[in-house]
């Protein structure tokens, strides 16, 4: 493993020029055409087996190993959010409205950099590994079905992920048996009303006043429906209604979504939630379309591969225990298919302003935490190949 973790360290300068690039251009869930076809141009000059067009814009390479081990997946998104980049710095976005806002340039460039590293030390390697770029994280239904359907998983016997995470700090590593990040589902609620004058009211059906009251209705699942023990939570993303200060509103449109972990529970909610909104509407003579999309099941983390984190991962960077984290990962499809560990690496740090969240305009990364990430995987990779 010494030589793996010697040439990450080599390649930590060429790991961070690369995911400054990605930064630069980046392209939304869908559309990663031209970053699809800068991972597949590297990994071809490295010799290995890729497929591209994998499920979409997915990428999928094959390395050979030397022994009889298990074939090992390692995996790494690619797509950007609808967000303008904020920050002032030299590798800010150069596309309009389109940012890396979640650190999928750095795990993209990070998978790349030990891709390089196990060429160049194919050797040490007892088994296959597999590297897997995928498209459309961010946008349900993801990229991971249809990566799966195509094949991506084929041959594999275990499946690893990580996410760089900002709120944990850089220098430490987190990772769970069992549930670890909520299921993530999506809704839209349309509120039709009877518009009109805003200075005669009571001839209309105020679409404003009535999604207002949906709105804090919703909140009652969770503070009073729900168990306190149970994790849980509804949020009303977006409200769009009117377009002049003098008119009601014939409509009013709202997004948002539910995380949960319980299979059960989850459904109650979208039964509880579609009950509050037409009570709501009817009170006040107001119809009401309800639209609710079952997104990304919970992340389950198989508990002899989290204990290898535990584990292996302690021999390259502090680990510790992850409490439930309620985002969403469409790596729970892989997890669903292969025993695997999804794991987070701290990439915040205050000293250098990293305090942002993720998907917020000015989100950023200790580059740092790229080199720490890299050696999560080859531990885990020659953990498991050499157990």
């Amino acid at each position: 493993m010494e030589s793996l973790l010697q040439a990450i360290d080599l390649l930590v300068p060429q790991m961070i020029s690369w995911r400054r690039y990605l930064h630069q251009h980046p392209e939304l869930s869908y559309h990663e055409r031209e970053t699809a076809a800068f991972v597949a141009r590297h990994l071809k000059q490295w010799g290995m087996d890729v497929r591209t067009h994998v499920g979409g814009h997915g990428v999928v390479a094959r390395l050979k190993g030397n022994g009889n081990g298990p074939t090992v997946a390692l995996r790494a998104d690619m797509d950007a959010l609808p967000i303008q980049d904020e920050k002032t710095c030299d590798y800010a976005s150069k596309h309009k409205g389109i940012m890396h806002a979640c650190g999928h340039d750095a795990h993209t460039s990070t998978l790349l950099g030990v891709a390089k590293a196990m060429s160049e030390n194919q050797e040490v390697l007892q088994g296959d590994v597999v590297f897997i770029f995928q498209h459309a994280e961010e946008q349900s239904p993801g990229g991971a079905i249809n990566m799966i359907k195509e094949g991506a998983l084929d041959g594999v016997d275990y499946v690893y992920g990580i996410h760089l995470w900002t709120p944990f700090p850089v220098g430490s590593a987190y990772s769970k048996p069992g549930p670890m990040m909520a299921a993530a589902d999506e809704f839209e609620i349309v509120v039709k009303g009877k518009g009109g004058h805003g200075g005669l009211p009571h001839q209309t059906i105020d679409s404003i006043v009535i999604a207002s009251q949906v709105v804090g209705n919703l909140q009652t699942i969770v503070s009073r429906s729900v168990s306190p023990t149970e994790p849980c939570v509804v949020s009303v993303g977006s409200f769009h209604s009117g377009s002049s200060f003098n008119v009601i509103a014939e409509s009013a449109a709202l997004n948002g979504t539910v995380r949960t972990y319980d299979p059960e529970l989850r459904l109650d909610v979208k039964d509880r939630m579609e009950r509050i909104v037409g009570q709501t509407c009817e009170m006040y003579g107001a119809e009401y379309s309800f639209d609710y999309k079952m997104g990304y099941p919970p992340v389950v983390n198989d508990e002899g591969e989290a204990n290898r984190f535990l584990r292996a991962g302690e021999k390259v960077v502090p680990v510790k225990p992850s409490p439930l984290i309620m985002a969403g990962e469409d790596f729970a499809y892989y997890l669903h298919e292969r025993k695997g560990c999804f794991m987070f690496v701290g990439a915040g740090n205050p000293e250098q302003g990293i305090i942002h969240p993720h998907h917020h305009p000015k989100f950023d990364i200790d580059e740092s935490s790229m080199r720490d990430a890299a050696r999560l995987f080859i531990a885990m990779v020659m953990d498991c190949q050499n157990g």
